[in-house]
């Protein structure tokens, strides 16, 4: 447990520190835009039948004479006449006072290009009978996200951070720009699921890389930081996507950066603490060096050397001869029990999130405005969490974050939908809450699991809430048996959620554990405290005891 004290004579927080940081969080800032991209690439503007070919507009009496219309008075979306009719047709949108028999859109749709001119719903009509597609490509990309969680997460346990990182970068850059030049659907679902796999690695990534070089006290600012800077780019997607409303220019300018992230990846430098729980020593002085020539502290890192490291690190040298695997998370007890909780965790927190996400698209206002809103209620949410992380603990605010956030959610199952004030208000806070919640489980998990195999559980952990979130739109369809039913499974699962956090220990303040047994010695170490506590009770009791059979 002495590499925290390595990191504190290289300089603490030095320039290396500084400089890496903002390098690696950078590309966080267009994670958000990837991940909610579609809500702009794939907006489905309002549209209407085309009429047939041979049609004379003018003689048949304009375009209304072939489009019915809905309950609405407003023209149906997915049917037209099959033939013209002049005289007014029926709410119904089903006959008119004509012959009134209606067919499909067989010659294509016309939209309305004054919000959004291109979009992928457009350019291949993925409306009415194909509007399935549309999630289609939505839902490949969270599987992508699904997959590489599970292996890149194994795969910087294997190769290292730094390297499956700049693979990263790589993969993004060219699947997304690939995307924005795709021919068809099935190219383009295809190399959205490609980008998925890799935003899901560079996510993961940036946590580990960042907080394996941090000391301990800083670790939760790093957090922190990292969610900031998420939510600042939900506040550039909007900007961008209003500027730039062509689709294929809008998936080019948020991917085409990644070629500049896959440069200066390469000067990155590999966790010293990686290096050592994989037995690589020689790496490990190399490295731990170079970051003392940055942060300016030559005479510290000259005298490092391999018996000083052999001395300081003995017990994870010992220890990486054993490389953990997955399946590690289950066979070892310790492992197991930290597995278990924290994919409750990871599961609810994104369960709930989306659900709560696809019940905010009814504020019938700007789509743009929408994604600032989202955008701006993660600023204060996550203020507040960093307080209560940074003082309190980490257990509490998960604990706090996920149990407000179901409780928002229940009372909005229960309030008449006709209060749109106060259930608007309660679903943004309940977002805000578990925005809190994704920012601190991210730290939480990373300090919880041993080094040799942290990578493998963020990765896991990630996986399990991709499972969260391809399931909750399922859930969404419960609500044919009553309306709200979808809010009442939403909240209940984070209140359960929110008690398994109990079972978890606190990492506030606490060293980063090297190896499976530095998990089972802080838990040991838990249990003696609590000994030692009651003993110190005990003591005075049987003084006062004494006193009294004394007297």
């Amino acid at each position: 447990m002495a590499f925290n004290d390595l990191l504190l004579q290289l300089g603490g927080v030095g320039r290396f520190q500084q400089i890496q940081v903002a390098l690696v969080v950078l590309p966080l800032f267009l994670l958000a835009s990837h991940n909610t991209l579609q809500n702009f690439t794939a907006a489905i503007p309002s549209h209407h039948c085309r009429p047939p070919a041979h049609s004379n507009l003018s003689e048949d009496g304009g375009l209304a004479a072939w489009l019915p219309q809905d309950r609405q008075g407003q023209p149906a979306s997915c049917l037209r006449f099959t033939s013209p009719q002049r005289g007014p047709p029926f709410p119904n949108g089903t006959e008119t006072n004509g012959t009134g028999a209606t067919e499909p859109c067989s010659d294509g749709w016309i939209y309305d290009n004054s919000t959004f001119p291109s979009t992928i719903v457009t350019e291949w009509d993925l409306v009415c009978s194909y509007r399935a597609l549309r999630q289609l490509a939505q839902s490949l990309y969270m599987v992508g996200v699904l997959l590489g969680a599970m292996i890149f997460g194994y795969l910087a346990d294997r190769l290292g951070r730094r390297k499956v990182l700049i693979l990263n970068y790589l993969q993004t850059a060219v699947s997304g720009t690939c995307a924005a030049f795709a021919p068809n659907f099935p190219a383009y679902c295809a190399f959205r699921l490609l980008s998925g796999m890799s935003l899901a690695g560079i996510a993961l990534n940036c946590v580990t890389l960042n907080v394996e070089w941090m000391p301990i006290h800083t670790r939760a600012y790093v957090g922190t930081l990292i969610g900031y800077v998420y939510s600042l780019g939900q506040f550039f997607l909007a900007g961008v996507a209003y500027a730039v409303p062509h689709w294929r220019h809008l998936q080019l300018l948020v991917s085409v950066p990644f070629f500049a992230f896959f440069i200066y990846s390469w000067f990155f430098i590999e966790s010293a603490r990686w290096y050592s729980s994989s037995g690589r020593l020689d790496l490990t002085l190399r490295a731990l060096q170079r970051v003392a020539w940055i942060n300016g502290k030559r005479e510290e890192g000259a005298k490092l050397s391999m018996e000083v490291l052999q001395a300081s690190l003995q017990k994870e040298l010992t220890m990486a001869k054993g490389q953990a695997s997955a399946l590690e998370l289950l066979r070892c007890p310790t492992l197991r029990r930290l597995f278990l909780c924290l994919s409750m965790l990871w599961f609810a927190t994104s369960f709930a999130y989306y659900g709560l996400v696809m019940d905010l698209q009814g504020f019938g206002v700007s789509i743009y405005l929408i994604q600032v809103i989202f955008g701006a209620v993660d600023l204060p949410a996550k203020l507040v969490c960093f307080l209560i992380i940074n003082n309190m603990g980490r257990r509490p605010a998960q604990m706090a974050s996920l149990l407000l956030a179901g409780i928002c959610i229940l009372i909005n199952g229960v309030i008449p939908r006709d209060q749109s004030i106060v259930r608007t208000s309660l679903a943004v806070l309940g977002k805000g809450c578990l925005a809190s919640s994704f920012n601190c489980i991210f730290l939480y998990t990373g300090e919880l699991y041993p080094t040799m195999i942290r990578q493998t559980g963020l990765g896991m952990g990630s996986t399990l809430a991709r499972v969260g979130s391809i399931v909750s739109p399922l859930v969404s369809m419960t609500a044919e048996i009553y309306p709200s039913v979808p809010l009442f499974i939403y909240g209940a699962v984070p209140v359960a959620a929110s008690c398994v956090v109990a079972l978890l220990p606190e990492t506030l303040d606490q060293p980063l554990p090297d190896t499976v047994q530095d998990v089972e010695d802080r838990r040991k170490g838990k249990r003696r405290q609590q000994q030692r506590e009651q003993q110190k009770q005990m003591v005075p009791l049987q003084v006062s005891t004494q006193e009294k059979n004394g007297l």
